[in-house]
C-alpha cells in the first residue's frame, strides 16, 4: 500500500507547473501573446537533462543539440513550457491566489505522508531539492489544485472504493514484516581508507601499512559498538536515548532508532536475516554491514496479510480523487491548447519539425523510433 499512498501524494505534484508571466521580444515561442524566451526553455531543459537517468549514466545530453535523445527532450520541454503558459494564463484570469494557510496544510499534509519532518527534509536532500524551490513547486501544486477545484466537484463514493479495493487485492498485501530500532555505529572499510590515506601521516604509510590502519580503525569501531551494546543490555528501557544520543544514523536516530516496519528485501542480507530471527523486545549482538556495526531492537512483527478495507479506505479515496482530477486537469488543458494562438518564432522549436527530424534519424535505427514510443509511453 505504500505504493499506493505515494502515488496519491505525488500525482497531483507531477502535473503541477512552475507558473511564470514573464514576456520578452526574443521569444522562441508566444502563447496568446505570451513569450517563452530561449532562457526559459535552457533553464528547464537544463533542470530536467541534469537530473535525468542519463545524467546518472554519464550521457551529457546538452552536448549534441542535434542528437535523437536531445531532439526527444527538445520536443517534451517545449510542450511543458507552452502548458505552463496556459495554465499561468488561466489562474491570471481566475484570480486563483494561495495563502499561507493553504500551503501550511498542505505541506504538513506531506510531510504526515513521508512520516516525520526530519525524513521529509532528509528526502530533498536526497533528490537535491532546495527548501525554497520545493515551496516555490508546492505553491504550484496549491494554485493547481485550486483550479481543479474550480472546475469540476469530484466525489468518491465508499462503493467506487470497496471496487477498487476487491480489484486489486495484490497492491493491499503485505509480506511479513519487522518493527525495529538500531543503533549504528558508522564503519565503512573502504572510506575509512580513503580518509586515512589524505591525511599527511597516511601519505606516507605503505599499502601493507594503510591496510593495517584501517583494520585498527574498524576494531575501534567494533569496540565502540560493543561498549554501547553493555550500556543497552544494562537497561533495556535506555534503547532510544542511546541510539538519540550515539547512533551515526542521523535520520532514525533523532526517532531514537525507530526504522519503523520493513519487509526482508528492504534492509541489507545482515540487517535482515538478524532482525527477522528475533523475537518483540529483544536486542541482538553486534552485526556488521556495508554501513557498518549496528545494535537491533526488534519491537514489532506483522504476519504477511492483506490490509482490511476499511484500514485503507481513506487512501484508495484519496488515489480515486486524485486520478479523477488528473483527468479533468488533461481534458482542461487539451481544451486550452486547442483553443490558443501558438506562434514558433524560432522555426527549430516547432515540434512539427522536432518529430519530422526524429522520424528521419529513426529511418537509420528502427530501435530509435521504438525508444520513443517507448519514453512517451
Amino acid at each position: 500500500m505504500n505504493k499506493l499512498k505515494l502515488f496519491a501524494t505525488l500525482i497531483i505534484a507531477s502535473m503541477s507547473f512552475m507558473l511564470c508571466g514573464c514576456v520578452n521580444k526574443n521569444a522562441v515561442v508566444t502563447v496568446n501573446g505570451d513569450a517563452i524566451t530561449r532562457a526559459q526553455y535552457e533553464k528547464s531543459f537544463d533542470a530536467i537533462a541534469d537530473n535525468s537517468m542519463f545524467a546518472q549514466m554519464g550521457i551529457d545530453l546538452k552536448k549534441d543539440e542535434n542528437s535523437f535523445l536531445h531532439l526527444m527532450l527538445k520536443e517534451r520541454v517545449i510542450n511543458e513550457l507552452v502548458i505552463k503558459k496556459l495554465i499561468d494564463q488561466e489562474v491570471s484570469k481566475r484570480k486563483i491566489k494561495i495563502s499561507k494557510d493553504d500551503m501550511d496544510k498542505q505541506l504538513k499534509t506531506i510531510i504526515d505522508k513521508v512520516g516525520s519532518k526530519e525524513k521529509f527534509n532528509a528526502l530533498l536532500k536526497e533528490n537535491g531539492v532546495t527548501t525554497a524551490q520545493f515551496r516555490k513547486d508546492l505553491a504550484d501544486e496549491v494554485k493547481m489544485q485550486k483550479l481543479v477545484d474550480s472546475l469540476a466537484v469530484i466525489s468518491i463514493s465508499d462503493k467506487d472504493a470497496l471496487k477498487f479495493y476487491n480489484d486489486n487485492q495484490d497492491k493491499f498485501k503485505n509480506p511479513d514484516r519487522v518493527r525495529a530500532s538500531h543503533i549504528l555505529v558508522s564503519a565503512n572499510p573502504e572510506e575509512l581508507k580513503a580518509k586515512i590515506a589524505e591525511t599527511p601521516e597516511g601519505k606516507k604509510l605503505s599499502a601493507a601499512e594503510l591496510d593495517a590502519s584501517v583494520e585498527k580503525a574498524m576494531a575501534e569501531k567494533k569496540a565502540q559498538a560493543e561498549k554501547l551494546l553493555t550500556e543497552v543490555k544494562k537497561n533495556k528501557s535506555e534503547f532510544a536515548k542511546i541510539a538519540r544520543e550515539n547512533s551515526d544514523d542521523p535520520a532514525s536516530a533523532k526517532q531514537g532508532g525507530d526504522l519503523g516496519f520493513f519487509a526482508k528485501e528492504e534492509m541489507v542480507e545482515p540487517f535482515s536475516k538478524v532482525a527477522f530471527t528475533l523475537k518483540p523486545n529483544a536486542i541482538s549482538e553486534v552485526i556488521q554491514t556495508p554501513y557498518g556495526y549496528h545494535i537491533i531492537l526488534v519491537t514489532d512483527r506483522q504476519k504477511a496479510g492483506v490490509e482490511p478495507f476499511e484500514k485503507v479506505k481513506t487512501e484508495i479515496k484519496e488515489f480515486l480523487t486524485n486520478q479523477e482530477k488528473v483527468k479533468v486537469l488533461q481534458q482542461f488543458v487539451d481544451t486550452l491548447k486547442n483553443n490558443a494562438k501558438i506562434e514558433y518564432n524560432d522555426p527549430s522549436f516547432n515540434p512539427q519539425n522536432i518529430q519530422k527530424a526524429l522520424k528521419e534519424q529513426a529511418k537509420n535505427n528502427p530501435a530509435l523510433m521504438d525508444s520513443q514510443k517507448s519514453a512517451k509511453e
